[in-house]
């Protein structure tokens, strides 16, 4: 079982900057695979980044070049760092965990309760 809590969302004017922590519990925290999602109103939950055991990383087309996915083993953590962000990321940011890297981005293990972004024109 894992747990995980997000924090750092909040409202930034647009072309600004936010950083996402993921905190998850449990001693096998390096053994998963990690995610984050975003659900904006009316719309579905839609992968945003991955990142795997290693380091290996992959993102959506429409965050590539401005968000980074992290992750901290020691502290159990993984980070979404946003830059250049637009009023069009503005959602629910979902952090998630999966035992395999080819299902964190479809269909992930656990999911946390989800942390605000709101992006201002």
């Amino acid at each position: 079982q894992v747990q995980l809590v997000e924090i750092g969302g909040g409202w930034v004017q647009a072309g600004g900057s936010l950083r996402l922590s993921c905190a998850a519990s449990g001693r096998t925290f390096s053994r998963y695979a990690m995610g984050w999602f975003r659900q904006a109103p009316g719309n579905e939950r839609d992968f945003v980044a991955g990142i795997n055991w290693s380091g290996s990383t992959k993102y959506a087309d429409a965050v590539k070049g401005r968000f980074t996915i992290s992750r901290d083993n020691a502290k159990n953590t993984v980070y979404l760092q946003m830059n250049s962000l637009k009023p069009e990321d503005t959602a629910v940011y979902y952090c998630a965990a999966a035992m395999n890297f080819m299902l964190v981005a479809r269909a992930p293990d656990y999911w946390g309760q989800g942390t605000q972004v709101t992006v201002s024109s």
